[in-house]
């Protein structure tokens, strides 16, 4: 019996201490990012008057996808644009009436230099496009993320586009074994030579959200990190509408830097800034 209750006291003081180093790896992510923003003193609801009255227009790639999709939600309802024109391979249809003045542009993404007057007179550029490399290889993963992205933003900035916003990853870096993280930060560093007034990249963590497409890893990786989000909510995930709300008010407050990178925290303490 004493033998026994030893062992349970060894199991118990293993485990404990495991959700000790798991707790202090998890306290570390959570505050190992730097908020370079101190954006949370802005009157959004200001700001947004302010943007309504300058009459801008934006374009929309990716907003067929899960983060597109709550971003267009987001703008509408925001009233932000005088013009919204969707760019992507397929029409997109809507129920809402809020939606029945989008611009809508079908176009090949593999000969999208035929297609540069769809990315002319746009102030503001959005682009969520992405895929993975189970769906569509790892050579249709580069083309998509890399390629497609990449010559959209040429065409946006030869088009007159001062402010491009872009959905990345957090890790991203060109120089990394992994080719999802290298791929997107090949396409940050290929962007920022083309010279937008500003160019801003947002590095979310995994995603909260119910996607209709089946990916079976990230399901997996929400049902593990889900119970951790709600005590580190910004360790190793991000609720989607975090991301969307973030990329809206960061387009309203005057720019900082012509790069701007937000990082996964920053990206999270901007989506929850309310409107004063």
């Amino acid at each position: 019996m004493k033998l026994l209750e030893t062992s349970w006291g060894k199991a118990i003081g293993f485990f404990a201490v495991l959700l000790a180093v798991i707790a202090a790896v998890l306290q570390h992510l959570e505050n190992c990012e730097q908020t370079i923003y101190t954006r949370m003193t802005h009157d959004l609801k200001t700001l947004a008057e302010d943007f309504r009255q300058k009459n801008k227009s934006c374009f929309i790639l990716g907003a067929s996808g899960e983060t597109g999709k709550e971003l267009l939600k987001e703008i509408v309802e925001r009233k932000l644009f005088s013009k919204i024109t969707l760019i992507g391979r397929r029409q997109l249809t809507f129920e809402d009436k809020a939606f029945e003045n989008l611009v809508q542009e079908v176009v090949d993404f593999e000969k999208l230099d035929d297609y540069a007057a769809v990315f002319q007179g746009h102030d503001v550029g959005y682009c969520c496009l992405g895929t993975t490399k189970a769906k569509a290889g790892a050579d249709g993963f580069i083309r998509v993320d890399h390629d497609y992205v990449l010559k959209s933003a040429e065409l946006a900035k030869a088009g007159g586009c001062s402010h491009f916003n872009l959905e990345s990853s957090k890790g991203a870096d060109k120089t990394s074994g992994f080719l999802y993280l290298k791929v997107k930060g090949q396409v940050e560093a290929d962007i920022e030579p083309l010279g937008f007034e500003r160019f801003s990249i947002y590095r979310p963590a995994v995603l909260m959200v119910d996607r209709q497409e089946s990916r079976p890893t990230e399901w997996f990786a929400r049902m593990v990190l889900g119970p951790i989000s709600s005590m580190f909510p910004t360790a190793m995930s991000i609720p989607i509408q975090s991301v969307t709300r973030a990329m809206v008010a960061n387009t309203l407050i005057p720019a900082g830097e012509n790069v701007e990178i937000l990082e996964n925290k920053a990206i999270y303490d901007l989506g929850k800034a309310p409107e004063k």
